[in-house]
This record gives C-alpha cells, structure tokens and sequence, in this order.
C-alpha cells in the first residue's frame, strides 16, 4: 500500500515538472518567434531606379521587387558598376506598392527606405529586405 502511495506521488510529481518545463519552452519559443517575425536587425537607405515590381507565390502572393544600384569607382573615367538588389513589400504597405509601380514604370530615381529582418517567412517576402519608404529625387 505504502508502496503505491509513493509511485503515485513521483508520478505526479514528475507530471509537474514536465508540464513546467513543457510551459517554459512554449513561452521562449513564442518569444524567439516573435523577435524573428518583428525584430528589425538594420534598416538604411539604397538609391537607385526600380525595374521592377511585381506580386507572385503559388500558395503565398507577395509582392516582390528590383532596384538597379549604380556604383561608381573612385576613379574618375571608370564607368559605372550596374548592381541590382532585390527587395520585398509587406501586403499592408499599399501607398508603398503604388509608388513603386509608378516609379518603375517612369523610370525616375530613387530612395527606398528599408528594414532587413531576422527571418524570412514565406507569407511575407522572398527576401529579408523590406521597402517601408519611397522618396522620388528630385532632377536638378
């Protein structure tokens, strides 16, 4: 009798700690998570001209787009260095969508503000790169 007393109250008390330590990994799981999907891990600024803009995924439509970088040696007569950088727009960033579209079509230069994040997720992007803010440049 005595002996079942004590196999029952391990038992439970091994329950308790596995529940802990089950609930303690679900928290920090949802905490790593939650850093990776918001953390912004650097943000800046690249000029140049969008090519192109575009929406595409099978299962998941993200809107993805190009930016063509010019370079320019320290030298002076070295010809520029044509670098293109791909880059993602989050579904929410609707006024973001419409200027680059416009701005790709009218081949104008530009700012685009941009937020690189920890992860990628296949429902946001195809990059880490995030446009948040087009300024057109003005031609002087």
């Amino acid at each position: 009798m005595e002996e079942d007393n004590i196999f029952k109250r391990a038992g439970r008390a091994t329950m308790k700690i596995v529940k802990r330590i089950l609930l303690i990994a679900l928290i920090l799981g949802l905490a790593v998570l939650s850093f990776a999907y918001w953390g912004e891990y650097e943000s800046g600024v690249m000029a140049g001209k969008v090519l192109r803009v575009t929406e595409k995924g099978i299962l998941f439509k993200t809107h993805e787009g190009k930016i063509s970088l010019d370079s320019f040696g320290a030298l002076k007569g070295v010809s520029p260095v044509a670098e293109t950088f791909d880059f993602s727009i989050e579904s929410d960033q609707t006024e973001v969508l419409k200027n680059l579209q416009e701005v790709s079509l009218s081949g104008e230069r530009v700012n685009l503000y941009f937020v690189k994040r920890y992860m990628r997720f296949p429902w946001r992007g195809d990059t880490k790169y995030f446009v948040t803010k087009v300024e057109r440049v003005k031609a002087n």
